[in-house]
């Protein structure tokens, strides 16, 4: 995949008119090799993007000179989610390199479907180490295995390849099916009845016995507690 720039002079606040004419202000470096700051079409670059990612290889061509080029690091605008810069790093076809891999999850998983599992992913991609032109677009992880809850597919499950180093432990747990959540039932405390009636009760003998005592002080016979 090959991408133009064009040498870029213009720096800092400037490059809002930059983006506002379609380009893109961007970075080249690389290990012992001079930075340079250049310009892409907007639109040329999303669409290579899209394909490559940050583990693919570019071919950057600006001043006459083919560069090869991983996406190193992307900036957005908070507001707009558009890119408002591009960092390229220079790499050597001939040494190794460290970079992210994606995971791609395919299938169904049995124990979602059947069983009402939670699929739970805790990695998208995974760090390795490898020659620019050996590392793999992609890993593909296949669900369909996960038949049983509490059930697990882990680094070390992934086929890679013999030229490229896996940089993470191999027991990281990638994608898991957990039970589903249980609904709690919350219980009313039970009332004691007899406690109750027995306060009942003894209201009822205080009111008797207050209309006893009324009675009394005002010389009259004491009512017959109902």
């Amino acid at each position: 995949m090959e991408l133009i720039a064009e040498p870029r002079i213009i720096i800092g606040k400037a490059n809002k008119a930059l983006r506002e004419s379609g380009l893109i202000p961007a970075v080249l470096y690389g290990k012992g090799v001079p930075s340079a700051n250049l310009s892409l079409d907007a639109k040329a670059f999303r669409i290579v993007f899209k394909d490559a990612g940050e583990n693919k290889i570019i071919t950057l061509v600006f001043e006459g000179k083919k560069v090869p080029v991983l996406v190193h690091d992307i900036e957005r605008d908070y507001l707009t989610s558009e890119i408002s810069h591009v960092d390229f790093y220079q790499v050597r076809m001939d040494e190794k390199i460290e970079a992210p891999v994606p995971i791609v999850l395919t299938g169904e998983a049995p124990a979602v479907k059947a069983l009402g599992g939670i699929l739970n992913r805790t990695m998208d991609t995974i760090e390795v180490e490898a020659l620019p032109g050996d590392l793999p677009p992609q890993f593909t992880v296949d669900i369909s295995g996960l038949a049983e809850l509490n059930q697990s597919i882990y680094v070390r499950d992934i086929a890679v390849p013999a030229n490229v180093k896996v940089l993470v432990d191999p027991e990281t747990v990638i994608v898991s099916v957990t039970p589903p959540l249980k609904e709690e039932v919350v219980v009313a405390p039970a009332v004691d009845v007899s406690e109750v009636k027995v306060e009942t009760e003894e209201k009822k003998e205080e009111r008797a016995k207050g209309k006893e005592e009324e009675a009394t002080k005002e010389g009259g016979k004491p009512e017959k507690a109902a």
